[in-house]
């Protein structure tokens, strides 16, 4: 049985999961969302909670009638006396999901920031949820991309995998050029209804409200199982160079004294001094860490970058990947900003399985060196490499920017009469779908007589790289002290 229901300005409190109404959002405007989740709120004296209400109501009322304004405004009319008898008056808070935000905005709210005089009747939200069934997933106002199969035992996390968001056969062969970044990935029609509705239905609410990590503090975005010991855990704390994460920062505090080794385990194969955008100077490296070797470090980056990928599902068994984490170097050790991860022996040709910039670092142009790097490795082992699918909707717009930025810098300083689509993808190891892909984003390429033709004007090529973006950092070769993996070692 449910809750006992109260009624407040015709409206029976608390509100039920489902209903749909305008909420404030962190800007003062307010926006339609869908509530997806409640819970009670902790309070002391919940026995007399409603009586001082009441008492708390008529108050609210006595001073609004003095001051000549109306008596009975709902929530969202911007009365403070209202929100703070809303705020007796149900001792609930609701987890919301914005039509036109990505879920990462999802949020637990109180009833202050609900205006009660914007719910949907019962008629209309049921003519409102079949309009949305159009849509894949039906969250969030945006199409819900697609997990891989594993995405199924979610529930068990002894099935769960990490990096395998689309898992592997004939769905992936679509040229990615032709979709919106946003929606990166849709189209998985083996994807089972039921395991999308059960994995929509495990992780609809964020478990960690934030994180520290290093000197950092970080909201999360999406939700990641943790053991269970950490169900009620808010704010959880990391340990940057081992990844450890604890409840509280005394804990952090106790481990950190008996940290020893302050950068990722593994071996460094690159490092190289930049500058920044504000002139300075930033001394940037890469390790490199066997998952079979590091299985704890490895088990523990996937926990943490779960907050904040959707897209992916976590995998315990790290055996078969290597993790490449990026580090900023400083005098007090190697600090990590961002990682990606490949498969040590991927048939499908990806050079890259899993990547996260940390919030805490993103728009730095961190992400395009990331990327930059995952190619560099490729032109190392002799092979063209691709991004396995889905990319999340910043990773898509990253590796647009970047297969933008590289291939029409071939162009441009290409010395030969003419190149074709292989010279570019043996030139910069982009694989020949994406470099066909993204030439037919900027317009370049044109399919005549059987064979694509590129037709590339000096002013159009400026223009596009322009657009494109900074590229600060990008990788030197000659700094990369690096041998592909021995696929023997795999025995």
């Amino acid at each position: 049985e449910g809750p006992e229901k109260r009624m407040h300005q015709g409206v029976a409190l608390p509100l039920d999961v489902g209903t749909r109404l305008l909420c404030q959002w962190r800007d003062g405007k307010y926006y339609m969302v869908k509530i997806i989740e409640r819970r009670k709120k902790a309070r002391e004296d919940d026995d007399d909670l409603f009586d001082f209400a009441a008492d708390d109501k008529a108050a609210g009322e006595d001073k609004k009638k003095a001051a000549g304004g109306k008596a009975g405004d709902g929530a969202g009319s911007g009365d403070g006396d209202a929100k703070m008898a809303l705020e007796v008056v149900d001792d609930y808070e609701y987890y919301v999901d914005y039509d036109k935000f990505n879920r990462r905005m999802d949020e637990w709210v109180s009833l202050s920031r609900l205006d009660l005089k914007s719910i949907r009747g019962k008629e209309e939200q049921a003519a409102k949820g079949k309009k949305g069934d159009k849509k894949v997933g039906g969250r969030g106002g945006q199409k819900r991309r697609s997990h891989g199969g594993h995405d199924a035992h979610l529930i068990d996390p002894l099935a769960m995998k990490h990096g395998h968001g689309a898992g592997n056969g004939p769905h992936n062969s679509n040229p990615i050029g032709h979709e919106d970044p946003a929606h990166h990935g849709e189209g998985h029609e083996e994807f089972s209804e039921h395991a999308l509705q059960e994995h929509e239905e495990f992780t609809k609410v964020k478990n960690i409200h934030s994180i520290e990590l290093g000197k950092y503090e970080m909201e999360t975005w999406y939700f990641s199982p943790f053991p269970k010991e950490y169900n009620n855990c808010s704010r959880m704390y990391f340990c940057e160079f081992d990844f450890a994460f604890f409840k509280t920062k005394r804990q952090l505090q106790r481990h950190m004294s008996k940290v020893k080794m302050l950068h990722p385990p593994g071996d460094e194969i690159y490092r190289s001094t930049y500058k920044t955008r504000t002139g300075g100077d930033v001394t940037l490296c890469f390790f490199e860490v066997d998952g079979k070797k590091e299985k704890i470090f490895c088990q523990n980056l996937c926990y943490l970058a779960k907050l904040f990928l959707d897209h992916k599902t976590l995998f315990y068994d790290v055996d078969l990947f290597l993790f490449y984490i990026l580090c900023e170097v400083d005098e007090r050790g190697c600090h990590p900003v961002g990682y990606f991860s490949k498969e040590k022996q991927s048939e499908e040709g990806y050079n890259l399985a899993c990547i996260l910039m940390f919030p805490s670092h993103q728009r730095k142009g961190y992400g395009k060196l990331l990327i930059s790097f995952s190619y560099e490795l490729s032109k190392k082992e002799n092979k063209m490499g691709t991004p396995e699918r889905p990319l999340s909707d910043l990773g898509a717009v990253s590796y647009y920017s970047y297969w933008t930025y590289t291939i029409l810098n071939v162009l441009k300083t290409y010395k030969h009469d003419s190149i074709s689509v292989m010279d570019i993808a043996e030139i910069t190891a982009i694989r020949q779908q994406d470099v066909i892909s993204t030439l037919q984003r900027v317009n370049m390429i044109q399919y005549q007589k059987g064979q694509h033709v590129i037709c590339a004007a000096p002013e159009l090529l400026d223009r596009h790289i322009k657009e494109a973006g900074n590229f600060r950092y990008l990788v030197d070769p000659n700094r990369l002290i690096w041998t592909p993996y021995q696929h023997n070692e795999l025995k």
